[in-house]
């Protein structure tokens, strides 16, 4: 009988902590947010990571009626602010503007991952889903997909294609590219992309295969020249710009993502909150406008859509970052 009553009461006080928890969980949401919110984007400001983590800020702020703040924490293909976010209190106060390269590229192509994307983060929503642009400096001597593939291969590793970082998606769109056509050109990392743009605008570098939103401006001011787009179909914003595939690379797709995260623990009821309040920024005009206008397309899901999407990206691209042999070791 007396280990019946320690069973028992075990079990009772599991109920009451569960109990407990639920509560305290339920009594945080209803005054929550009480003060400022922060995302940690974990790129530089200007590139397509921050602006659109900006423009859906921007929104949650009227929406929640807090400030939300920006934070930007570059390095290491994303992975410090990753790291940074993962280990914040869970308590709603701090989000994470994800990428397919911290969620579902750098753990193929890093060997020590210091945070898990699964485990210490909960998946709120995508945000957008943007095209990548093969964009060259006006003084380089190729204009079309086929001429850089011929020029590369003519001096192999002259041809210099920065990034935002070892994992992020323009790396491993170049690191595809390369595996594909066989021409070889030189990765430069860098902490985020505008940096990389600043070096390709001012031709220290050849070429970026960047997110559109933050290589578009440059492209319709006439300081960059575009070669592709990375999509399977053409962008509606770059009509006139083909794809890599049709200008001769069969086979050849790559997309890249952004979604909302917060720490793992979180409570729940603050996550639906958050993803209540994100569902009704995203379906907004004028920011479903704003994403357009960037050459992206703006993205509303469910927390269990977004995280089986990211299982399927995970599987995608470790097959290709293995196919290709890239390393950010």
């Amino acid at each position: 009988m007396a280990i019946f009553r320690i069973h028992r009461r075990t079990v009772l006080q599991a109920a009451a902590a569960l109990a407990c928890g639920g509560f305290m969980g339920a009594a945080a949401a209803q005054g929550f947010p009480a003060r400022p919110i922060t995302i940690i984007v974990p790129f530089s400001a200007g590139g397509t990571t921050d602006i659109l983590a900006r423009i859906v800020g921007q929104g949650l702020t009227a929406e929640l009626g807090q400030s939300v703040v920006v934070d930007n924490k570059p390095g290491a293909g994303g992975n410090i602010g990753a790291t940074l976010a993962a280990k914040s209190p869970a308590d709603g106060y701090t989000l994470f503007m994800g990428t397919v390269g911290t969620h579902a590229i750098n753990q193929a192509l890093y060997k020590k991952m210091p945070f898990d994307p699964v485990k210490d983060f909960a998946p709120l929503s995508r945000v957008a889903t943007v095209p990548n642009l093969l964009v060259a400096h006006p003084s380089q001597p190729f204009k079309t997909v086929q001429e850089l593939i011929d020029y590369a291969k003519a001096h192999p590793g002259d041809v210099t294609y920065g990034s935002p970082g070892s994992g992020a998606s323009p790396h491993v769109s170049g690191a595809l590219f390369q595996s594909l056509t066989g021409a070889q050109l030189t990765h430069v990392p860098y902490k985020g992309s505008a940096p990389a743009m600043s070096d390709l605008l001012g031709g220290q570098i050849a070429v970026m295969f960047d997110n559109m939103p933050s290589a578009i401006q440059h492209v319709r001011s006439g300081k960059l020249r575009p070669i592709a787009v990375t999509t399977a179909k053409r962008s509606p914003e770059l009509p006139d710009v083909p794809t890599i595939a049709e200008a001769g690379v069969p086979g050849y797709e790559a997309t890249s993502w952004f979604g909302m995260f917060a720490p793992a623990a979180t409570p729940k009821p603050v996550l639906d909150k958050l993803h209540a309040a994100l569902v009704k920024v995203l379906g907004q005009a004028e920011v479903k406008k704003k994403i357009a206008e960037q050459g992206g397309d703006p993205v509303a899901e469910t927390p269990a859509q977004f995280a089986a999407f990211i299982q399927a990206e995970a599987a995608k691209w470790g097959k290709v970052v293995k196919e290709s042999g890239a390393s950010a070791d």
